[in-house]
C-alpha cells in the first residue's frame, strides 16, 4: 500500500458534494469564447471551470493553446462568475504563470505523468503551494507510474491531492478514444482509499455520444466526480471538437445521472452479504481448479524436458483458445473476457513449464 499524506480537497466557500463537476472547453481559444462558455456553465450550477491554456499535441502544427495570453481570461471568469478556475500544467513555467493569475487548482496531464522527470519539475515548482492538484493517469496502463507521479506531488508538500482517470491508449480496436480499463482506477482506489478519483468521460469516449454512459458508469463505480469538456459552440472548437458538449447538453447529462445509495434497513444488506458469500465460495473453487491445472502444467513441463519437446506448441495453443472462447460464448460469457482469462492462464502455464526446464537444466549441470 502506498503511504500518502492526504487531506480533503477544499475550495473556500464551496461545499463539495459527490459528484464533483469540473467543466469548460478543451482549449481557451478567445476571451469571448471563454467568458461565454463560463457564463453558460455557471448558469447551470457548475462551480469549477477548466480550460486548456497549454495544449500538448501529438504532432507539430496542431493548435497548441494560446499560452499565458489566456490566463487573464480565466481571471475574468473568476471575477465575473465566482467560479473556481483550473488548468493543466506540464512545466515549472506553467505552474508559475498559473499561480500568478490566481488559478485555484491544477492538474498534471497524461503525457506529463508518464515522465517522472517532468512530474518532478512540476512538483518542485509547487512546493509551498496549498491548492488542489490532480494527476491524470499516464497514457499507458501503468498503475505504479501513476502512483509514482502522485507520490512526487505529495512529496512536494501537496496534501490536497486527487487523481483523474482519463483512460489508456491501446492498439486494439475499440469504441473508445482511450480505453477506460476500469480495473486500474479501481485498484488505485483499493491501494489508496482516501484518494479522490474523478473520471474524464470526454477523453475516454472521444465522442460526445459516449459521455453520458461513461459518466454513469463512473458513478456506479463510486468515483468522486467528473471532468467534462464543454464549449459554447463545440462544432467550431479549435481542438477535440467531437468530444465536447454544450452547457445545455451537459445539464441534461448531469440531471439524468443516477447516484446509487444503499436502501435503509437490514434486509438488503443481508441479501447482499449472502450473494457475496456465494462469490467467495465460487472464487475459492476457481482457485482450487487453477491450482490443479498448474500442477498438470508442471507435469507437462517435466514430460517436455525429458522428451526434448519445446515449451510453446503454437498449434495446440491456437486450438485451446478457439475451443475455450467458443465454449465461453455458448455459456453467454463475453469473448473478450474469456480471451483475457485464457491468455493469462496460458502465460502462467508457460512460466511454470519454463521454471521446470530451467530447474532440470541447472540440476543436470550441477552433476
Amino acid at each position: 500500500m502506498s503511504k500518502l499524506n492526504i487531506e480533503a480537497i477544499k475550495f473556500p466557500g464551496l461545499e463539495l458534494k459527490r459528484p464533483v463537476i469540473i467543466s469548460g472547453p478543451c482549449s481557451a481559444e478567445t476571451e469571448e469564447q471563454v467568458l461565454a462558455t463560463a457564463k453558460e456553465l455557471a448558469a447551470i450550477g457548475v462551480k469549477i471551470f477548466r480550460a486548456g491554456i497549454w495544449k500538448p499535441r501529438t504532432r507539430p502544427g496542431a493548435f497548441e493553446g494560446v499560452g499565458s495570453l489566456g490566463l487573464p481570461w480565466l481571471k475574468r471568469v473568476k471575477e465575473e462568475t465566482g467560479m473556481f478556475i483550473g488548468v493543466e500544467v506540464a512545466t515549472s513555467h506553467h505552474v508559475y504563470e498559473a499561480l500568478k493569475f490566481g488559478v485555484d487548482m491544477v492538474w498534471v496531464g497524461a503525457r506529463t505523468s508518464a515522465n517522472p522527470f517532468a512530474v518532478q519539475e512540476v512538483a518542485d515548482a509547487l512546493k509551498g503551494v496549498n491548492i488542489p492538484v490532480f494527476v491524470k493517469n499516464p497514457v499507458n496502463p501503468d498503475l505504479d507510474l501513476w502512483i509514482g507521479a502522485l507520490e512526487r506531488i505529495n512529496g512536494a508538500g501537496i496534501t490536497q491531492l486527487g487523481a483523474i482517470h482519463r483512460g489508456f491508449s491501446t492498439y486494439d480496436k475499440s469504441e473508445f478514444r482511450n480505453h477506460p480499463q476500469w480495473q486500474i482506477p479501481i485498484e488505485l482506489h483499493r491501494r489508496i482509499p482516501e484518494l479522490p478519483i474523478i473520471t474524464d468521460p470526454s477523453h475516454i469516449g472521444g465522442t460526445r455520444d459516449l459521455i453520458a454512459d461513461i459518466s454513469q458508469e463512473a458513478m456506479d463505480l463510486n468515483f468522486d466526480g467528473l471532468i467534462i469538456e464543454a464549449h459554447n459552440c463545440p462544432e467550431k472548437a479549435w481542438s477535440d471538437a467531437s468530444q465536447q458538449v454544450t452547457p445545455a447538453r451537459l445539464k441534461e447529462i448531469l440531471d439524468n445521472l443516477v447516484l446509487r445509495r444503499p436502501k435503509i434497513g437490514d434486509t438488503p444488506r443481508n441479501a447482499l452479504d449472502e450473494l457475496r458469500k456465494k462469490i467467495d465460495e465460487l472464487d475459492n473453487q476457481l482457485l482450487d481448479v487453477l491450482n490443479e491445472r498448474m500442477k498438470i502444467s508442471e507435469a507437462i513441463g517435466q514430460y517436455k524436458y525429458e522428451n526434448n519437446i519445446t515449451i510453446l506448441q503454437t498449434r495446440r495453443y491456437d486450438e485451446i483458445m478457439k475451443d475455450r472462447v467458443g465454449r465461453a460464448a455458448s455459456r453467454g460469457l463475453d469473448a473478450e473476457f474469456a480471451t483475457k482469462i485464457f491468455e493469462s492462464i496460458h502465460e502462467e502455464s508457460i512460466s511454470c513449464q519454463s521454471a521446470i526446464m530451467n530447474r532440470e537444466l541447472k540440476r543436470k549441470e550441477g552433476k
